[in-house]
């Protein structure tokens, strides 16, 4: 399995630092879903809504991936609520673990195009 990531676990981004020892590759995909800023500086994201929410799909050393899944589920809040871990299909067919917002996306800005860097 693999990870879908969309924001601040990005290449380049503020968390990536996290992510990056785990990784043996990666590829661009995307997911059904709508992305949100949450006004601070990292995006939430719905899945399964009509629309395209653009990232990337992360391959996981094995021995490493649930050490990962943990470290990011403390990294992403889902301890605490703020998101949840799911597993979505990402356009390119693949199954992939990726963070759902957990709190009222109602109330945030959408962003146009679905691509956190692009914002």
């Amino acid at each position: 399995m693999e990870i879908f990531c969309y924001g601040t676990l990005l290449p380049g981004e503020q968390r990536w630092k996290y992510l990056k020892p785990s990784v043996v590759s990666y590829q661009g995909d995307s997911v059904a879903g709508h992305l949100f800023d949450t006004g601070k500086g990292y995006p939430g994201a719905v899945f399964g809504l009509t629309g395209c929410i653009s990232g990337i799909r992360f391959n996981i050393y094995d021995h490493l991936m649930e050490q990962t899944l943990e470290l990011l589920d403390e990294i992403e809040g889902a301890v605490d609520g703020d998101y949840r871990r799911v597993q979505v299909l990402t356009d390119k067919g693949f199954q992939v673990f990726a963070y759902e917002f957990g709190q009222n996306w109602k109330e945030l800005t959408r962003i146009q195009g679905g691509n956190w860097l692009n914002r």
